[in-house]
């Protein structure tokens, strides 16, 4: 068995209002309370983050199934939504959904297709940011295939 550690560091002058600093590797970047949730909005936020690394473990875990399965693919892009709610002052991070956007090439017969519509959603249970996720925040999958 192998593992991989993944090591961050922050930095926060302390208040609910101030901006901090985070890095984490190639991620380096300001953090604050989002503006929607009456911050300074300056950097990301943890909604961002949460939504970024379910988007691109989504996008990636979908990219290595198509290539493995030798698909026609011809462009490949990516649009997700993070719902949070807020009841009686507590936030909840409700759900994620991912609408893939995926064009084969114009040879592509329907034996591609068929396999594309069952990769764009085991891509979701595949990818390991959503297995942590399971119970907690739903993932959808709306995908737009061409």
């Amino acid at each position: 068995m192998a593992e991989h550690q993944f090591d961050l560091k922050a930095d926060w002058p302390g208040g609910r209002n101030n901006t901090g600093y985070i890095e984490a590797g190639n991620l380096q970047t300001k953090i604050s309370i989002p503006p929607e949730m009456d911050g300074p909005g300056v950097g990301t936020n943890p909604d961002e983050m949460l939504l970024g690394a379910a988007a691109t473990c989504y996008l990636i875990t979908l990219a290595a199934m198509i290539e493995r399965a030798k698909l026609p693919l011809k462009k490949m892009a990516l649009d997700s939504a993070g719902i949070v709610d807020v009841t009686d002052g507590v936030i909840t991070y409700k759900r994620i959904i991912h609408t893939p956007h995926v064009s084969l090439q114009d040879d592509a017969e329907k034996k591609h297709y068929r396999m594309l519509e069952k990769l764009v959603e085991k891509a979701e249970e595949s990818c390991m940011i959503s297995r942590a996720l399971k119970g907690n925040v739903s993932v959808e999958v709306e995908p737009d295939i061409t």
